[in-house]
């Protein structure tokens, strides 16, 4: 995943934190805001301590950044958004997390729904 796709700003996480409109279940939630401004969608990822040591963190990561990769081109362009990755997510498996994490991203409307 370019460089160019992640927020690195933390003012700029900090505004989509501020505008309150996001959608979560036990295991993920998403935050999300407009940028009128961009091209493409941007991301930033969140976990806490909780979730385990930094191994566990950094794999965790690794995971969301593979699957908003995979499905970058069904993104809607101009969305900012942070994935806060809760504690009890460190139980599954990469499918399962690719599951939640899609269910997610259509119900926010952050993706396009195609026959996936």
């Amino acid at each position: 995943m370019k460089k160019r796709y992640r927020i690195k700003k933390s003012s700029e996480i900090d505004a989509v934190f501020k505008v309150k409109k996001f959608k979560s279940d036990g295991y993920f939630a998403i935050y999300q805001s407009e940028d009128l401004n961009a091209d493409h969608f941007r991301f930033a990822l969140s976990i806490g301590k909780k979730y385990g040591n930094a191994v566990s963190r950094n794999l965790a990561k690794r995971r969301i950044r593979m699957i908003v990769s995979e499905f970058k081109d069904q993104f809607i362009i101009n969305k900012l958004f942070v994935v806060v990755i809760k504690p009890l997510a460190q139980g599954l498996s990469y499918q399962e997390m690719k599951d939640k994490v899609i269910v997610l991203f259509k119900k926010s409307k952050l993706m396009e729904n195609t026959n996936e």
